[in-house]
């Protein structure tokens, strides 16, 4: 049997297929993972995929780019020559998994599961629901559940991705405790001078600070790194930042894809969540984690990428002291 698993948006977004995609894996001969741009490096270090196909849809994404027919034709002709057997469409809750659907149709594939609110007509052979507030990865693993894909025996269905144990060459040698300060959107980020005083209060502290983020993050990374931490920004792609958070005591992390990829490598989490998306479907998922921010804020729910209230105050009314106690808290369950 040949599989297919749809997931169109961001690198965390793909992390988060990882549980269903392992279950599709234990009964399909091959399984391509077909997603955007973003989330191609994510699906190259899923357990279980053999192909990554990348396409980039008009329909997601922050900049998404327009709809093209020829871009369509070559990829409805990419799907066909792949001659998939089943298909799933994976989706966050509040997005459509019917404009894929019709790709796949348009393609030949004869089977089609997704999780839909709307009326599909022909274009899903499983319109499944699901389970009020579940989490991102849970609600995928229930999907391929129900499309006849059973989570392997043994599989405690967290996040995983394939990695090296550490990255000594980068952080070198004893223990340490990461801080990543970028996010996706401004909505998702601690400001960077509260990141800078978490890393002089954990280096003060007595912990060891290695300070991560993006090619084009590198001046956040330096000054929040300043002359305590020590700053990999733009030195780490994500197999390499992969090893680096496995090796860390705890991570602090927005809401973003990294605090994703955290989890899958077992690291506890330190969660600066904004509530413009739900915790309870977007958090940690599978490790310890502390979450702070005001999750009863005005903007919660509202999927704001510029925050919407003046100062910020669902993050920055956290202080690097909580910081500093949430750290050691995981560090201390840890031993």
């Amino acid at each position: 049997m040949r599989a297919l698993v749809v997931r169109l948006d961001s690198f965390g977004d793909v992390l988060l297929a990882g549980p269903a995609v392992r279950a599709v894996a234990g009964r399909a001969d091959r399984v391509t993972v077909l997603c955007g741009p973003c989330g191609a490096p994510a699906a190259r270090l899923l357990p279980g995929v053999d192909e990554v196909m990348v396409w980039e849809a008009p329909w997601v994404g922050f900049d998404p780019p327009p709809v093209e027919r020829a871009s369509v034709d070559r990829l409805v002709g990419r799907l066909a020559a792949a001659r998939v057997d089943r298909a799933l469409v994976l989706t966050s809750f509040h997005q459509s998994p019917l404009p894929a659907a019709l790709l796949l149709r348009m393609a030949g594939v004869p089977y089609v599961a997704a999780d839909s609110v709307d009326a599909p007509g022909s274009l899903l052979d499983l319109r499944h629901r699901r389970a009020p507030g579940a989490h991102e990865a849970r609600a995928a693993l229930d999907l391929a559940v129900a499309a006849g894909f059973p989570a392997p025996d043994g599989d405690d269905g967290r996040l995983r991705v394939r990695h090296a144990p550490g990255a000594p060459e980068l952080t070198g040698p004893g223990p340490y405790v990461v801080v990543h300060p970028g996010a996706s959107v401004p909505a998702r980020r601690w400001s960077p001078e509260r990141c800078a005083q978490a890393v002089r209060l954990l280096a003060g502290a007595g912990h060891r600070v290695v300070v991560t983020g993006g090619p084009g993050e590198r001046e956040l990374t330096a000054l929040v790194a300043g002359r305590d931490g020590l700053d990999l920004g733009g030195r780490t792609r994500p197999p390499e930042l992969a090893a680096v958070l496995a090796a860390a005591g705890a991570v602090v992390v927005g809401n973003t894809g990294p605090a994703h990829l955290a989890a899958a490598v077992g690291t506890p989490v330190v969660s600066l969540f904004s509530p413009v998306v739900p915790a309870e479907r977007w958090g940690p998922h599978g490790v310890p984690y502390v979450l702070l921010g005001d999750q009863q804020a005005p903007c919660a729910l509202s999927r704001a990428r510029e925050c919407p209230v003046p100062g910020h105050p669902c993050l920055d009314g956290v202080t690097a002291e909580d910081v500093l106690a949430a750290v050691e808290k995981l560090l201390g369950a840890g031993a």
